[in-house]
């Protein structure tokens, strides 16, 4: 019988590196109509019937509070030009908004114009998953585009599909 090996925190991030994931911002509005988003990369499918995608945020998000209290979220499959999107959602102590253009969604999911997928969601369910939380949320409505390339992460850095082409 092999042994299993305990992994940090840190080696398991890396060895997760190894499995290509698309790039995605989550968005939701305050009590106060203000908008909050973020950068995920831990976005899949659960079930078509009903229909229900999930994805997570640390415990340590300053935003956390203002998800875990909406009742519905956007969310935004980023394509390969969205790249500053990305990385402006991903950071903290700045304003993320300023600069990103909007498509009229309603307070209560914002999304953002260019993305490769709109979702609009409602909350299904909210489970504490470790150091982060798990939101499970049924699908409203979907608005796909058939232009553009996603915007892929592997390995620590941003990618998309073609071979020779690393963003």
């Amino acid at each position: 019988m092999v042994e299993a090996m305990q992994l940090s925190g840190h080696d398991l991030r890396k060895a997760l590196g190894h499995f290509a994931t698309g790039v995605a911002v989550v968005t939701a509005a305050g009590a106060d109509r203000s908008p909050v988003g973020v950068t995920i990369n831990s976005f899949s499918s659960v079930s078509l019937e009903p229909p229900l995608v999930l994805f997570s945020l640390s415990r340590s998000l300053w935003s956390l509070p203002t998800f875990v209290d909406a009742g519905r979220y956007g969310i935004n499959v980023l394509q390969r030009e969205q790249l500053a999107i990305c990385r402006r959602f991903a950071s903290r102590g700045q304003d993320k908004w300023d600069g990103t253009e909007l498509i009229e969604a309603g307070a209560d999911c914002p999304l953002i114009a260019g993305a490769l997928l709109h979702l609009r969601c409602e909350r299904h369910d909210v489970i504490s998953g470790g150091d982060h939380i798990i939101f499970i949320a049924r699908v409203l409505d979907a608005n796909v585009s058939e232009e553009g390339s996603p915007l892929l992460f592997w390995r620590g850095g941003f990618h998309d599909l073609s071979a020779s082409h690393a963003a």
